[in-house]
């Protein structure tokens, strides 16, 4: 009689684990996105240059997802770099091998190869970003990762009526890996960049950038979300 009652808890914890990872893969979605690596002639204060984007983007695309999601990102290489993509601040819970550094948890992606990035959002929300993890082409390769609530889960604050996304960077004239050797020769830190830049454009008063200007009116009745990263 023990072992029957025994036997029975057992089946019913088993069932409820079971019906656990089907409710669970019931709400959670996969995201899937094309990274193609690729070198992309970008004019900045008057001075063109051939950079590493993304899907020829600079800054990147912006990965949406949701907390409890799955995401696959297959990465192709077309640049004459060796490449590998970091996911900064996302929690790599179980699938650490997608974190991203270079000759840490993964052989950098070769010239003509792919390779997928594949990681479930674990209890995060909010905006992340990702970038190259490999030399110094995260100046040019980088891009915004916005994490929603789950489907029914409310903000964590009055939801905004409208979101803007702002990276901020830097812009060098010079190819930023001659400028990364040139540092390291010379045991100093690598020159200053020749401006900073919101979302890949410089401001207003530089030379041949744009002169409009982008205000963010944000008033009483007007809630605005800022997502930004440095």
């Amino acid at each position: 009689m023990a072992m029957e009652g025994s036997f029975s808890c057992i089946t019913f914890f088993l069932l409820m684990v079971f019906l656990g990872f089907v409710s669970f893969g019931a709400e959670a979605d996969i995201k899937k996105y094309q990274f193609d690596i690729q070198v992309k002639n970008i004019s900045r204060l008057c001075h063109a240059k051939p950079i590493v984007t993304v899907n020829g983007r600079f800054p990147g695309p912006t990965i949406y997802v949701r907390e409890g999601d799955r995401v696959i990102i297959n990465v192709t290489n077309h640049a004459q770099y060796n490449m590998s993509i970091h996911w900064h601040g996302l929690k790599q819970y179980r699938n650490g091998w997608a974190d991203g550094p270079a000759y840490i948890t993964q052989c950098p992606i070769q010239t003509g190869s792919s390779y997928a990035y594949d990681f479930n959002v674990t209890g995060q929300r909010g905006t992340l970003w990702w970038h190259a993890h490999i030399l110094w082409l995260r100046a040019t390769v980088h891009g915004a990762i916005v994490i929603m609530p789950k489907p029914g889960t409310p903000f964590p604050f009055p939801k905004p009526e409208r979101e803007e996304i702002i990276l901020l960077g830097e812009w060098w004239h010079k190819d930023v890996e001659e400028i990364e050797k040139q540092g390291n020769n010379m045991g100093l830190p690598p020159n200053m960049s020749d401006a900073h830049t919101i979302n890949g454009k410089a401001g207003p008063l530089f030379p041949c950038s744009e002169k409009r200007k982008h205000p963010y009116v944000v008033t009483y009745s007007l809630d605005l979300a800022l997502r930004h990263k440095m």
